[in-house]
């Protein structure tokens, strides 16, 4: 029998594995937190973006958790900004790591975690959990 070929060839290029990190998305507004020690969980069951690979949609159901610190995110500009990934390419992982770190950047949370339920496509489901501050890497 043949070896099978054990060099696959990649299937994608650099720029389509680096889209959508740095498109300009609208802002996240922020409001002054009057309490603290408390969680927010947010979930948006129509999340879109586009598969910068292949155009088609895809569908997602996104949790945004955090503990606010001195800033919440205002709601309306996070649906306003969520809106703008509808037609962005880019892959599930890239999205989830940039909404985590777009909401970090605007209100500097205690910590916080997004998690991307991505509906089935060929018949495989993904769930990517992105969380702040990033785990150590093991060495």
């Amino acid at each position: 029998m043949p070896k099978a070929n054990r060099t696959a060839s990649r299937r994608y290029t650099d720029e389509q594995a680096a889209a959508g990190i740095d498109a300009l998305l609208p802002a996240l507004e922020t409001w002054p937190n009057q309490y603290r020690g408390y969680e927010i969980a947010i979930e948006i069951p129509e999340y879109t973006s586009v598969c910068p690979k292949t155009g088609l949609p895809d569908f997602a159901t996104l949790t945004i958790t955090y503990m606010p610190a001195r800033q919440c995110v205002e709601l309306k500009s996070l649906k306003e900004y969520l809106l703008a990934y509808r037609n962005l390419g880019i892959f599930y992982e890239n999205a989830v790591n940039r909404i985590l770190e777009d909401l970090v950047a605007a209100c500097q949370p205690v910590w916080a975690e997004v998690k991307g339920e991505f509906r089935p496509r060929g018949g495989i489901t993904s769930t990517i959990r992105a969380r702040w501050p990033r785990p150590k890497a093991k060495s």
